[in-house]
């Protein structure tokens, strides 16, 4: 699924969310709709489903899924990445962590995300 693709009245459901951020001790909330004036984001398929993440579309090849949990009304997304787009060597993987939260949009297909944190990157036992 691509955003050029969707349709004004698709488009225009996105543009009223918003999203909590911390990133680099930036934070939110932000709102959809003003950020892409300045932001090139796109839908990325994780794990079947399409989900708008409030990143460059450039990261996404960088981007790999942990872990993901499905709520049981199929409503929130819940998702464990790793984005190593500033942090590309294993040494740094521990800072490369990222926990998302996406909504499904109603009468949609799709995921829109509405908090993405960094966190860190913990291997406990198993």
């Amino acid at each position: 699924m691509k955003v050029a693709d969707l349709t004004p009245e698709r488009f225009e459901k996105i543009k009223a969310y918003r999203w909590d951020n911390f990133i680099e001790k930036h934070e939110g909330p932000f709102q959809y709709g003003q950020s892409w004036e300045w932001h090139d984001f796109e839908f990325m398929e994780i794990e079947g489903y399409d989900v708008l993440l409030p990143v460059e579309s450039t990261h996404h090849k960088n981007i790999t899924v942990e872990k993901i949990a499905m709520s049981k009304d199929d409503k929130t997304l819940t998702m464990f990445l790793k984005d190593t787009t500033y942090y590309p060597s294993p040494e740094q993987e521990i800072f490369a962590g990222i926990i998302a939260i996406a909504e499904k949009v109603r009468d949609e297909n799709f995921y829109v995300t509405v908090l993405y944190h960094e966190r860190y990157i913990v291997k406990n036992p198993t």
